[in-house]
């Protein structure tokens, strides 16, 4: 006789069998958006160091830890959790929260990161338009609060559907990999 776990198995493995099957739903299986739903990559404490990603990154090769142009002061990152194709963080190197807690060196760097990532984006993907943001403080939206970051968001009519609104989930057509070369090779000539 099959008990309940085993029938609860059984529900599961089928389930997972059909991950991707068209059904009349039209489902957007988005497994690795788990990762962010869990926490992956937001520090456990508001401390710098190997807790912090934002910290982390520039200890790293570029392709690796997808940075695309480091200046003095700040550098500038793809978003592991993209909103759109070549959504952009401008990151202070210093492990800071606040905005009002940035030195004017990175304050004025921030904003001219931001202005050349919204050049090179314009040359690479001609974008209708741009969201730019600092999300401050967990309440405020920040998925990072313990750190720094300005957003780079392009944007294109007809980009915003029913799937964030209805699904919770957004598609993003690019590779974040692909996504880093290009607009790495960019900066040089549009910023």
């Amino acid at each position: 006789m099959a008990s309940d776990h085993d029938a609860d198995r059984v529900r599961v493995e089928f389930a997972d069998e059909q991950v991707g099957v068209p059904d009349p739903f039209r489902r957007l299986w988005t497994p690795y958006r788990m990762a962010y739903i869990g926490g992956e990559n937001k520090p456990a404490t508001g401390d710098a160091g190997d807790d912090c990603p934002f910290c982390r990154a520039p200890g790293l090769d570029d392709a690796e830890s997808l940075i695309v142009h480091r200046g003095e002061h700040c550098y500038v990152i793809m978003n592991l959790y993209p909103y759109s194709p070549g959504h952009l963080l401008v990151c202070p190197y210093r492990h800071v929260a606040g905005y009002v807690d940035a030195t004017g060196e990175e304050t004025r760097e921030m904003a001219e990161l931001s202005q050349s990532a919204i050049r090179v984006l314009t040359a690479v993907s001609h974008p209708q338009g741009f969201n730019l943001g600092m999300n401050q403080g967990s309440p405020g939206g920040a998925g990072v609060a313990a750190h720094l970051h300005q957003h780079v968001v392009p944007r294109w009519i007809g980009d915003t559907n029913f799937l964030p609104i209805i699904g919770g989930t957004r598609a993003v057509p690019q590779l974040l990999g692909d996504g880093r070369t290009l607009l790495a090779d960019a900066w040089e000539r549009h910023a």
